[in-house]
């Protein structure tokens, strides 16, 4: 037997056992690594919902657009407001000048003595003097609602974001808490991806993260910002009758559940448009333990 023909079994076991290896890594890898097709891009949808009603008369947005805080989106009639604003300034000086003339009286009467002056005709004009007051405070409290409620006609935008699917027209009739239009949160996009629970184990709070969007090769760096704790239980509903309704299974079929873990975005590259709903591929890189934390 040549040197060539006994080497040749052994080649063969080497590759056999490098392919085994190989096997059994990506095997591992791909049931137990930490990664997931099935997620999601979310991001928070703030609705703007006018405070006080009335007729959209200006309207300075268009779908899509984006907006920074503290712009003007829309303006509620304001005639009526103003209006109420003028009629409590009114009452405001009514109040102050009848308040100003009763203390005068209840003073006056106040230094004059029991021949001039019963002591219950005293205490009248202080009981007066102080009723007054608080009618001024209070038409003070009217101005300032009335003020507050002009205000509100202009309806600015509370984040830096975009109108989206906008149906707000010049001209509606806006209802005080009914939404008119919605902004997305510029600054506010995150990735839920949902994994299984036989591969959430590695997984902790801060590890890095890596995100592909469908569409998009580019990596979008970010880290795990929380795993959630309750995800919905079909066996723990109740039925009519208030009794557990239990869900019958194959015994030997038993599917992992997916547990939603919220992904941080660190780096959006400036070539990506996030989008709600956008689906994402996500790998998480569990950090090792230090020597110190093994000890």
């Amino acid at each position: 037997m040549t040197a060539r023909t006994a080497l040749r079994p052994a080649l063969t076991l080497l590759v056999v056992a490098i392919a085994l290896t190989a096997g059994w890594m990506m095997w591992h890898s791909y049931m137990l690594s930490p990664w997931t097709r099935d997620g999601t891009v979310r991001v928070y949808i703030v609705t703007i919902a006018p405070e006080v009603a009335g007729r959209i008369v200006q309207l300075n947005v268009i779908d899509n657009q984006y907006v920074h805080k503290g712009d003007l989106l829309f303006v509620v009639d304001p005639s009526d407001y103003k209006i109420a604003v003028e009629d409590t300034q009114a009452e405001v000086e009514e109040a102050r000048e009848r308040l100003v003339l009763s203390r005068s009286e209840a003073e006056r009467r106040a230094q004059l003595n029991e021949l001039a002056v019963s002591l219950e005709q005293k205490q009248v004009y202080a009981v007066g003097a102080a009723t007054a007051a608080a009618t001024y405070q209070q038409m003070l409290s009217r101005l300032a609602k009335a003020q507050l409620d002009l205000s509100r006609t202009e309806v600015r935008s509370p984040v830096d974001g975009w109108v989206t699917n906008l149906s707000l027209r010049q001209g509606d009739y806006s209802v005080v808490g009914n939404r008119a239009l919605s902004l997305v949160d510029a600054h506010s996009f995150w990735v839920e991806g949902y994994f299984e629970e036989t591969t959430i184990g590695p997984i902790k709070d801060g590890d890095p993260a890596s995100v592909w969007l469908m569409g998009f090769p580019d990596e979008i760096k970010g880290h795990v910002d929380s795993l959630t704790r309750a995800i919905n239980v079909p066996n723990a509903q109740s039925d009519a009758l208030g009794v557990a309704d239990v869900n019958p299974v194959f015994t030997w079929v038993r599917l992992a559940q997916r547990v939603p873990v919220r992904i941080h975005l660190d780096e959006v590259p400036s070539n990506v448009r996030l989008v709600q709903g956008m689906t994402a591929t996500v790998q998480v890189h569990p950090k090792r333990p230090s020597s110190a934390t093994k000890k």
